[in-house]
This record gives structure tokens, C-alpha cells and sequence, in this order.
């Protein structure tokens, strides 16, 4: 119920940003997974508003939902595999957000992740939305684990009157805790007809409720998972787009069909045929390039059989089968516009599956291969994503997240003077968004930003630009630990991670509070190695990132913890930042006291501010600039002195104040 459409933009001519600041879209923006037709499950707003319009309720849905409801709720989903459990999961926590037609402000919608330590301590708001998803889970130890947390989550929701769904795994009901079972719903398959027909008509295909009626439809509406059927209407699209299958429902449909039940065997029976490497091996170049231009796809073949050691005959080429008759042996066609695609429906992906599942000896040639010709210079920047998102497909179908976080660190090494290589950007946006293996990308990612040592330029630009991109969507949490990391790294890369996590906070007050917890604690804790940390959390304080309307209690703890340091010149731009705020806008003059307040007295600090207050009202004294110099010359002396009002002898000089 979540497959993506699969809509080809051809030739993009640059990457989109439509706000201020620094722009980390590198394929036409954030939404091009699905324009690439990626089956992915993310939970950002974009997602689920697409599947919302496509979403058929299951059997149990009415329930779930009435049960949800109530603050403080957790209700866990059993059912069979392919009935649209995380799909129902995700749309009812969505359902919350849909009466105001945009999620509240301030609410969260997070994933949360499944094994593992938590990188921050869930702290749950009132009306928060949590989705745990323990549907991948296969073995009775790690599901008790699992039990184990989500009892201390379950309380925490509850008392913070938040909502969780979580996603039961089948086949562990043996293993299901008595005391759950009376926040369990099961859920029932939805009817298949009725899926694939609000798939069709949110294409805008032209049929009547007859022409759905043939009993081999019937038959894969009752038997195939929901994605499955999600894929079988985006077929009968693809039929229709490409203008290469008639120009009736009927004959669309019928292709979409023999697609889904008849290519696997189709495949089989050619591969068993074409015994010779270099046949096999343009099969598969031509299924990894296809659409791409002749030459390109020849340059690819001839780069596999060199990857895979073949070798080659005597003669020359001109002596040999020629490109052209080898691609009709194989059912290929060149098109007008010289590109290459099979006859028949589908039979790329087929293909490509035949080889990944049936050669496992050569999977990692495959990855080598892919990784070069990936970058042959004559393909287009649709043909490099579509190369990607196969090549992903494959490797993460059969059990390999390493083969493609492998090609992500070698793209990522071998950008050619952009901000960020595109294929790596993808490939890693590809695997966050992964059902099964979101989590181990993740983690990968954490392992890199958290290791001593250097990082490759180029890897941490890619990184950072999946944390904002993709993971600030689904967990901004672990964006902003991973982004906090390679903020304090060195290099170019280090500052544009930076810029990322300061605008990432700035946007939101609990992502806010989040980062200066992490980073007071480091700078109380290691304050003789906290350097990075203590030059990070005081740009963070400035009054330029802070959220509207400030945050005081949060500023002060971070206050506190630059003022708890021997004074240095990094606090000039971050006091003068808030005198210039409360010049501007008397509202904010509670900054005065909040901030002198924060350094709990300390002589050397207060010395420090009352010198850069005096530095920045200036010797002409500007009336509005004295004014709110002289207030906070009475907060420090308050704190200093017990008292709110200096002698008329007038404030003290810089060279005093020091």
C-alpha cells in the first residue's frame, strides 16, 4: 500500500531550493524518491499525505483508531504479513493532523528505533505521535528485548499523554506479554480490488468497475501483499505512459498482469538459453541502463565483462556478433531517440532480480561494477539516479547494506570539486528509507561521525546532507546528534555541518533544548577538552538562532554553562548579539537578567560583561544603546553587590569593569 509512482523527469537542469540559507537538494528536492518510483516507508509529512490519498482502511482499522484516540495511548497491531500494517500504523497517527489539513506545530511524528540504545532519552510531549515498528524482528530474544523497552516507553507516552502505535511481528503471538493483550487489535486484510482501484484512479486511468472484473486479477487481489498490488497499479501507468502497449484500459492491464506473474520465468528460461558471458552480461548492463543511450549502455557491458575477468576472444570486433543484432537476440529495442529498453513490460526489474538472486558469487564484482560505470560521463543525471536506485534495489533486496554504504563512501570520495556528490547523497537517502534496513544505515552513519580519526571530506559533506535532507524528517534526534558530531570535526565540512545544525535547531524549540543539553553536558564534563562543544554551544545561544519567543529557561542553562569557563573573546558576539536584541525590541530585556543571573556570580564573568556592555554602547553613548548598557550595568550590580542602582558617579570604566 506504499509503492511509489514511477514517473521519469528527464534532463533535470538543477536542483531546487525555494527558502533562504544554504541549499542541500541535490536531485530536484525532496521528493524525488518518489518521482523515481523508490518504494520506501518514511513517515515524513509528504509520505503520508501521499499514501493517505491512496490508503484503503483493513479489517480492525475502525477500532484502532477509536482506540487511539484517548490521551496517553498505545495500541499495538497484529496481523498477517502484506495486510498494510505499518501502512494502517502510519495513517492512524496521522489521522490526528488530518482536521487542520497540516501536522500541529510544535507535535512530533517519529519513528522510533527498534534495537539498540537510544541515543537521547524519549521525552514525549502531550499530542506526540511515536511509531514503533517491530514487524522485522524474527527471533524470540531480540522481540523480548524489544518488550522489555517499549514497557518503559508505553509508560512514558502515557504519562505525557502522547500516542504510539507499534507494529507486531507475525508469528511471535507465543511470545506476546499477557499484560498487552487488551492494547491489541487485529487487522484484517483490506479487499485487494478495492486497493489497486484507488491506486488507478489517483492515476487518472480510465476504466469502469468492469473492466477489473478478469479472474486472474482477481486471483492477485486476493493472494498478493499490498505493495505488491500497489506495484501491479503502477504497471498498468507505466504501460499507459510509455505509449508502447495500445490505448486501452484493457490492454494495459492485461500487460501490467503478465508483468507481475509471468517475468520471473520469462527471465529464467532466457538466461538458460544465452549460455555465453557476454550475452548474459548485456542482458544485465541493458536491464541496469535501460533508457539510457546505446553508447552508454555499450561502454557499461564492456566495463562488466572486464569486472567479471572475462576473456576476450581473438578476433576483433569487426569480426564478432555486432552490438545491434546481439541487442534484437535479446529482445531489446533502440528507440528513435536511440535509447534502449526491453520489449516487454517490466522485464528490467526482472532481470535484474534474476541475476542478484542467481549469481551470488559475483555480487560483489556487481557493487565494483556498478560503482564505476555509474560515473561514465555520457549519461544524464536521470540515468546516474535510475542506475542508483537499481543498483540499491537489488543489493538491499538480498541482505547487502554494506555493498551499497561501500559505493556511498566511493562516491562520496570522488567528488569532482560540487558540494556533494549526488549518487552518494541518493544511494544513503536510498537506504535510510528502507523498511527493513533504515536502522543499520543509521547506525552506520553514527559509527562514522562518532569515530576518532579523520572522515573524508566528501563522506561527511554526504552525511551531512542526508541528516537534513532525509533524517531530520523521520528522526531529528539522531540528525542532530549525528550533525553535533561532525559539527565539531575540522575542515570546510565541519562548518557546513555546522550551518546544517544551527538552522535544523533553529527551527524547532525542542530540537532546540536537545542540543544544548548535549552540549552543556559536554562542556561541564570535559572542560579541557570541550573546546569545539563550549565555541558550538555559544553560537548556538546567540539571538539570532534562538526560537521566538525565547526560550529563557533553556538559554539559561546554556548560559550557565559558557559563563562556568574562564572568560574568552567568543563571548563578545554572543552577548552583543542579545544587547542589539533588546535595543531593537524591548520585549527581550528579560535577556539582561536572565544572562547576568547565569553566571551565578562569578566575579571574572560579570567583569566580562560589564565590559563588553561597555565596548558596545561606545563613547558616543547612543541614547538607545546607554539606556540598555545602563540596565544591565544595574543587573550585574545587583548580582554583584546586592543592589539595583549605582552612584551618580556613573558606571564603571572598561579598564575597571576588567
Amino acid at each position: 500500500m506504499t509503492e511509489q509512482d514511477r514517473v521519469t523527469v528527464n534532463e533535470p537542469r538543477g536542483p531546487v531550493n525555494n527558502g533562504e540559507g544554504h541549499q542541500y537538494v541535490f536531485y530536484g528536492g525532496a521528493d524525488w524518491m518518489i518521482r523515481k518510483g523508490v518504494e520506501s516507508l518514511r513517515i515524513t509529512r509528504e509520505d503520508r499525505v501521499r499514501l493517505a490519498d491512496r490508503f484503503v482502511p483493513p479489517v480492525g482499522y475502525r477500532i484502532a483508531a477509536d482506540r487511539l484516540e484517548k490521551p496517553g495511548s498505545v495500541v499495538l497491531l497484529k496481523g498477517p504479513p502484506g495486510s498494510g500494517r505499518r501502512a494502517a500504523a502510519i495513517m492512524l497517527l496521522h489521522g490526528f493532523g488530518e482536521d487542520r489539513g497540516t501536522d500541529e506545530e510544535g507535535v512530533r511524528f517519529e519513528e522510533l528505533p527498534v534495537t539498540g540504545k537510544d541515543e537521547n532519552p524519549l521525552v514525549p510531549g502531550m499530542r506526540d505521535r511515536f511509531l514503533l515498528d517491530l514487524s522485522g524482528i524474527a527471533d524470540e530474544e531480540t522481540y523480548r528485548e524489544a518488550h522489555r523497552r517499549l514497557a518503559a516507553r508505553r509508560s512514558q507516552v502515557q504519562e505525557a499523554e502522547a500516542h504510539m502505535v507499534v507494529v507486531l511481528p507475525s508469528g511471535m503471538e507465543h511470545a506476546h506479554p499477557p499484560d498487552l493483550e487488551s492494547h491489541t487489535v487485529g487487522l484484517g486484510r483490506p479487499r485487494g480490488i478495492a486497493v489497486v482501484t484507488r491506486y488507478l484512479r489517483m492515476d487518472r486511468m480510465p476504466f469502469r468497475p468492469a473492466d477489473l472484473g478478469s479472474a486472474d486479477l482477481q486471483h492477485l487481489c486476493d493472494r498478493s501483499p499490498m505493495r505488491e498490488l500497489a506495484r501491479l497499479a503502477g504497471l498498468v501507468r507505466d504501460a499507459r505512459d510509455s505509449g508502447r502497449f495500445g490505448a486501452d484500459f484493457a490492454g494495459w492491464l492485461d500487460q501490467a498482469i503478465h508483468a507481475v506473474t509471468d517475468r520471473a520465468g520469462e527471465v529464467g528460461r532466457q538466461v538458460a538459453t544465452v549460455r555465453a558471458a557476454p550475452e548474459r552480461a548485456l542482458l544485465l548492463a541493458t536491464a541496469m541502463f535501460e533508457e539510457a543511450r546505446a553508447d552508454v549502455v555499450y561502454q557499461s557491458w564492456r566495463g562488466l565483462l572486464k569486472t567479471v575477468r572475462y576473456e576476450e576472444e581473438v578476433t576483433t570486433e569487426l569480426g564478432r556478433t555486432d552490438f545491434g543484432e546481439r541487442l534484437v537476440g535479446l529482445g531489446v529495442e533502440r528507440g528513435p531517440d536511440g535509447r534502449l529498453r526491453f520489449e516487454r513490460l517490466a522485464y528490467g526489474d526482472a532481470v535484474r532480480t534474476y541475476f542478484w538472486a542467481n549469481f551470488p558469487g559475483v555480487r560483489d564484482d556487481l557493487r565494483d561494477w556498478i560503482g564505476h560505470a555509474a560515473g561514465l560521463p555520457d549519461l544524464t543525471t536521470d540515468d546516474r539516479m535510475n542506475v542508483v536506485v537499481r543498483f540499491s534495489e537489488r543489493a538491499l533486496a538480498t541482505g547487502r547494506p554494506d555493498h551499497l554504504f561501500d559505493l556511498v563512501a566511493r562516491w562520496a570520495d570522488r567528488g569532482t570539486g560540487a558540494p556533494c556528490d549526488p549518487r552518494a547523497v541518493a544511494a544513503l537517502e536510498l537506504g535510510l528509507g528502507h523498511e527493513r534496513f533504515g536502522g543499520w544505515f543509521r547506525k552506520r552513519m553514527y559509527e562514522c561521525v562518532v569515530r576518532s580519526g579523520s572522515l573524508p571530506e566528501g563522506l561527511a559533506r554526504v552525511l551531512t546532507t542526508a541528516c537534513v535532507q532525509s533524517l531530520s524528517g523521520t528522526h531529528p534526534d539522531q540528525a542532530v546528534v549525528r550533525l553535533h558530531y561532525l559539527a565539531v570535526r575540522k575542515g570546510e565540512a565541519a562548518h557546513q555541518a555546522r550551518e546544517a545544525l544551527l538552522d535544523l535547531v533553529g527551527r524547532d524549540r525542542r530540537l532546540y533544548r536537545l542540543l544544548i543539553d548535549r552540549l552543556r553536558d559536554r562542556t561541564l564534563r570535559e572542560p579541557h577538552g570541550a573546546d569545539p562543544h563550549l565555541q558550538l554551544l555559544t553560537a548556538l545561544l546567540r539571538s539570532d538562532l534562538a526560537p521566538d519567543p525565547p526560550p529563557w529557561p533553556d538559554l539559561f542553562l546554556g548560559w550557565e554553562a559558557v559563563f562556568s569557563q574562564p572568560p574568552t573573546e567568543l563571548w563578545n558576539p554572543l552577548v552583543s548579539s542579545w544587547l542589539n536584541a533588546v535595543a531593537g525590541d524591548s520585549a527581550r530585556k528579560k535577556a539582561l537578567d536572565v544572562m547576568v543571573r547565569a553566571t551565578r556570580g562569578h566575579t571574572a564573568a560579570l567583569h566580562r560583561l560589564y565590559a563588553i556592555a561597555y565596548g558596545w554602547a561606545g563613547t558616543a553613548r547612543h541614547p538607545s544603546r546607554a539606556a540598555v548598557a545602563a540596565l544591565f550595568w544595574q543587573h550585574i550590580d545587583h548580582m554583584q553587590y546586592g543592589r539595583t542602582e549605582r552612584t551618580e558617579a556613573g558606571p564603571r570604566t572598561a579598564e575597571e569593569a576588567r
